[in-house]
This record gives structure tokens, sequence and C-alpha cells, in this order.
């Protein structure tokens, strides 16, 4: 499969998942405008197929609904990067960047979650005022954890009934 296909599976997924598809998107037309960008970008380049793909790959890693709104508000982002630098005269530029700013506008609190588990891997874990703050918090972090817990095996047996 080559990356042009890979980037219409991703966009395809994204669609499909936020159930845009049946009644406000024409993914024909999508299709075709993805095309036209693709030759814009000249993306039949040999080195397109080297390595693995950038996004679809990550996907399958997020499984929960909440979970795969996170990757894909970030996927949907760097999306939105790309087309920043592009020529907004051109139609198909214009109606994909439409699609993906309202997809992005429903994903918005993906952002805020991904800029969350960001900071978590930046705090420095070896400083003894970080390190007394999270002693304080560990009940509390604990409790949280054993709440989420229980509510999960609940709806397990709930649905073993």
């Amino acid at each position: 499969m080559t990356f042009q296909t890979y980037s219409l599976f991703v966009l395809s997924i994204i669609m499909i998942y936020f159930g845009r598809v049946e009644n406000k998107l024409n993914l024909l037309q999508l299709q075709d405008d993805i095309d036209k960008l693709k030759a814009d970008f000249n993306s039949s380049h040999s080195d397109v197929a080297d390595g693995r793909p950038i996004f679809t790959e990550r996907l399958s890693n997020w499984t929960e609904r909440n979970e795969k709104r996170i990757i894909l508000s970030q996927i949907v982002s760097m999306y939105l990067k790309i087309l920043e630098n592009t020529d907004k005269s051109k139609a198909h530029v214009r109606n994909i960047s439409e699609e993906l700013y309202t997809l992005k506008a429903s994903l918005s609190d993906g952002s805020k979650k991904m800029e969350d588990l960001k900071n978590l891997t930046e705090l420095k874990m070896n400083d003894l005022k970080i390190q007394r703050k999270a002693v304080n918090e560990l009940f509390s972090v604990l409790q949280k954890l054993g709440d989420t817990t229980n509510s999960h095996r609940r709806r397990r047996r709930q649905c073993r009934c």
C-alpha cells in the first residue's frame, strides 16, 4: 500500500469514525480532492513507499473511543499544518481544509489531553519538591484509579448477565 492509499485510509477513518460520511461528507469528492493534493505534493515519488506508515500504524494502538479522539485530534492538526503552506486558491485545498477544520472543532478536547500527557512526561521526577507533591497526592490518585477500575468491573458483570 502506498502513502497515498494510507493518507486516504487515515482520512476516511477519521471521517467515518465521527459520523460525517452519511450526511455531510461526499467521500468521492474528497477522494478526488486528495488525489489532486497528492499530485501537488508529488506523493508518487519513490521515497514515499520507504519505511512504515506515518499515521495508520499508530491508530491501531488506540482502541477506546476517547483514546482515539486524542490521537485523531493530533493527526487532524498535523494535516492542517501541512495544508497551511499550500496554495489556498486551489479549490481542492480549500475543500480538504474546511473538512479538517470542521473535524478539528469536534475533537477540541483531545489537544488539551495530549498536552497534559506531554507535560507529565516532562516532570522532573528526581526533583524533591515534585516528589513531595506527588507523594502528597498518592492517596487521591489511587482512589481515582480504584473508582475507574470498579466501574469497569461493574460494566463487565452487567454484560455477562
